[in-house]
């Protein structure tokens, strides 16, 4: 089959103003438990977008770690990729997409790194062999093989035997401003709903947008 004779026929829910909350966070939240409800595999599964320093458009995957009334938080090594993209432009575009309730959620805003406090508190959570993969994997850098890697991780196991593992300086969390926020639920005839929040001045202003 052709990809381009793909279709579906979204018609599971709608989005109706009345029923909506003023704070997008409280829908944020809703749509976070439906999802968790609903055992959407990786519900917290999100689309990173950053900016390259040639003004060029980077987009990945990671997890998205918690939200607050103000932002969302992630965590990586602060010297990838989208570190240093980070570092360069503090400012990111997300998508999460939960296929099983034709429901998408994007937002953007400002990036600011976390304490180290509040990095140190999530990175002390992880299990162990996700700790020895934050001090074995220098992320986004070229590696000769797979081996090396493999390598790489025994000799970090091999160092923190018996020992509690420290998070890396070069570890930690970010968090995403909140600037706007869109809610996007599939409807019959491409007609999707699409509710559109913007801060400003410290206030949400709400509107539907065409699909």
């Amino acid at each position: 089959m052709d990809i381009a004779d793909l279709r579906k026929r979204y018609t599971r829910n709608g989005l109706d103003e009345k029923d909506l909350p003023l704070n997008p966070i409280e829908l944020f939240r809703m749509w976070i438990d439906e999802a968790l409800d609903a055992e959407v595999p990786e519900p917290n599964a999100m689309a990173l977008a950053t900016v390259t320093e040639a003004g060029a458009p980077n987009v990945r995957m990671v997890l998205l770690k918690g939200i607050d009334e103000l932002s969302a938080r992630f965590f990586t090594n602060y010297q990838s990729r989208k570190g240093r993209e980070l570092e360069s432009t503090p400012s990111a575009a997300c998508t999460i997409w939960w296929a099983e309730l034709e429901r998408q959620i994007r937002f953007s805003g400002r990036v600011k790194k976390l304490s180290v406090a509040e990095s140190e508190e999530y990175f002390r959570s992880r299990p162990r062999e996700s700790r020895i993969g934050a001090w074995a994997s220098e992320q986004s850098r070229p590696v000769a093989n797979r081996t090396e890697l493999e390598e790489r991780f025994i000799e970090v196991e091999q160092m923190f035997e018996g020992k509690e593992i420290p998070k890396p300086q070069h570890w930690g969390g970010y968090k995403i401003i909140f600037e706007t926020i869109e809610f996007w639920q599939g409807r019959p005839g491409r007609l999707h709903d699409r509710i559109f929040y913007q801060l400003s001045s410290g206030k949400w202003n709400r509107q539907r947008l065409a699909p």
